[in-house]
């Protein structure tokens, strides 16, 4: 984990975070798949720019996979030059990802310097600016905000045959964002509770009264999973030119 950067500011501020700390099985990758290249760039640099370009957010960190410091941090240097930057050592889990960062930034979530915390994913490096803004701001009003789409038709398998309905169901996406104090509190309660939720919003849930909105995705805010999803990201990316 590097140190703490010192930031002032006289009103509190976003803080930004790009988990890439998984691994690449599914998508065939020999290891961590965030820094798969993609249209002449790391797949995670992709995201991390998504995120340094939004005028909202003060401060950007990128959590690493344990024993991947130096492919983090020359990544970095070599595809961000001039950017800042933070690092910290993510965990064995998502879940312990987000604890390490908000530890991380504890002390300026408890004096109230940083007030909401986005979290994005490095396999969706084709998330629009706009999702960025409308994450922050609903954040900001109502305590969180998830981009989700809907899932038009659900297949069901019944004794009779396979059924098709619609089922209400939606698919998440990131960027995700969340007052700071409530979800560190939240992340504190859990570690106490050893309580492990399968996404932040379920440990928010689980811990606070926070009202957690959902607003619409997008269709092209793709995340690599598996090998095809390369190309196709690759292939979008290079259309849309570099950011």
């Amino acid at each position: 984990m590097t140190a703490r950067k010192a930031h002032s500011t006289a009103r509190p501020y976003a803080v930004g975070v790009v988990l890439a700390a998984g691994l690449g099985t599914r998508v065939g990758a020999d290891g961590n798949k965030a820094y798969l290249p993609l249209a002449g760039r790391s797949m995670v640099t992709w995201s991390l720019t998504a995120v340094t370009q939004v005028a909202q957010i003060a401060r950007t960190v990128l959590v690493y996979r344990r024993g991947e410091f130096d492919l983090a941090s020359n990544t970095v240097a070599t595809e961000l030059p001039g950017a800042a930057v933070e690092l910290v050592e993510g965990g064995e889990s998502r879940h312990a990802s987000e604890f390490n960062v908000l530890r991380y930034l504890a002390d300026d979530i408890d004096s109230g310097a940083v007030d909401v915390v986005l979290i994005h994913d490095a396999a969706r490096p084709l998330a629009g600016h706009s999702m960025f803004v409308t994450a922050l701001s609903l954040a900001r009003e109502f305590g969180g905000a998830i981009p989700a789409l809907a899932i038009p038709d659900v297949v069901r398998e019944r004794p009779t045959g396979i059924e098709a309905s619609a089922g209400g169901l939606v698919r998440v996406q990131t960027p995700q964002a969340f007052r700071a104090q409530p979800l560190l509190r939240a992340y504190r309660a859990a570690d106490a509770d050893r309580f492990e939720g399968t996404d932040t919003s379920s440990c928010i849930e689980k811990y606070t009264d926070e009202q957690v909105r959902t607003f619409p995705g997008g269709a092209g805010n793709l995340k690599v999973t598996y090998s095809e999803d390369v190309a196709v990201a690759a292939k979008l990316l290079s259309r849309s030119g570099t950011r």
